[in-house]
């Protein structure tokens, strides 16, 4: 079964990334627009639209783009610096970039909470801030790193210094450092930044608006759900959503936990103007079936 840490063996260490991106034209110059041989609804245009190219890695980068073109998609993200041009060509941006490949034995799982990172770290980040404004790039993602023993509050304040000496650069190029929210009781165990108290403590530490969290509602469902209070609570710390099914991160439909409409609805009234990124692995292995179920997950969110 395909899994977020089996694609990111398979990359090799690619990061997952994001990005909140300048606005761009939707595919939508009539009521409706076709899909999957039926008809698209015309979306409401309250929340904008991304998917996590990892969960469609079985297609390619083009096919990916033309089906998220049909959909009414703008974003295909968890993308690095050499897939941006091929979404640029289709009229797609990326809503959370990535580094196309990290440093040697870093990523998810060692990253900003441990010291002996952090000059590798900021070297990375200062190269690829300003590659990502350049493409109109808005958001990076990056990670705390697990715990391997560390306190929460030591692991806030290294990851505190590490990143404040990347933030002068994000400010500079108006894009935001986004720190994911992870389950460290399921998919990672022992990752740091896993409750949206603890990443909103870091931004408070931090100091700056280029630093935000990745609201994964799939891993915060795993640790205490609530999302909708989180939401409200916190939101203000949020740059990006992810979503994902609810046990097995399969569909978004009514045959799991979740229910997505009334989510959406509130990040909706919180006033977010960014992107909900569909990151399900779905069902069907072939592409139409894919493409169909991505349409799917998109109209769920669609409020």
């Amino acid at each position: 079964m395909a899994t977020r840490r089996n694609a990111l063996k398979t990359l090799t260490g690619s990061a997952l990334t994001l990005s909140l991106t300048e606005t761009l034209a939707r595919p939508m110059d009539s009521e409706k627009i076709e899909t999957s041989n039926r008809t698209m609804p015309a979306l409401k245009g309250n929340i904008r639209h991304s998917v996590s190219r990892w969960c469609y890695g079985s297609i390619s980068l083009e096919e990916l783009c033309e089906g998220c073109k049909a959909i009414g998609i703008e974003s295909i993200e968890l993308t690095g610096p050499k897939e941006w041009e091929v979404l640029k060509k289709y009229g797609l941006t990326s809503a959370m970039g990535q580094p196309d490949a990290w440093p040697t034995g870093m990523g998810l799982p060692n990253c900003w909470n441990k010291p002996k990172n952090h000059d590798t770290l900021v070297a990375l980040y200062t190269e690829l801030i300003p590659k990502a404004a350049s493409m109109g790039i808005k958001n990076l993602i990056t990670f705390s790193g697990n715990r391997a023993g560390l306190g929460d509050y030591e692991g806030l304040l290294n990851c505190m210094t590490g990143l404040k000496k990347i933030m002068p650069i994000a400010e500079k190029n108006d894009v935001t450092i986004t720190m994911e929210l992870l389950s460290s009781r399921d998919s990672h165990p022992d990752y740091q930044c896993d409750l949206p108290q603890w990443g909103a403590v870091l931004a408070e530490m931090i100091g700056s608006s280029k630093f935000k969290l990745l609201y994964d509602i799939f891993h915060m469902q795993s640790m205490q759900g609530d999302h909708i209070r989180n939401i409200r609570t916190y939101g203000q710390y949020f740059s990006h959503y992810h979503t994902g099914g609810m046990p097995g991160r399969k569909e978004i439909d009514e045959t799991q936990e979740i229910y997505y409409p009334a989510i959406v609805k509130a990040i909706v009234a919180s006033g977010y103007k960014g992107y909900i990124g569909q990151e399900y692995t779905p069902t069907a292995k072939d592409k139409p079936g894919m493409l169909e179920s991505l349409k799917k997950g998109v109209l769920i969110c669609d409020v």
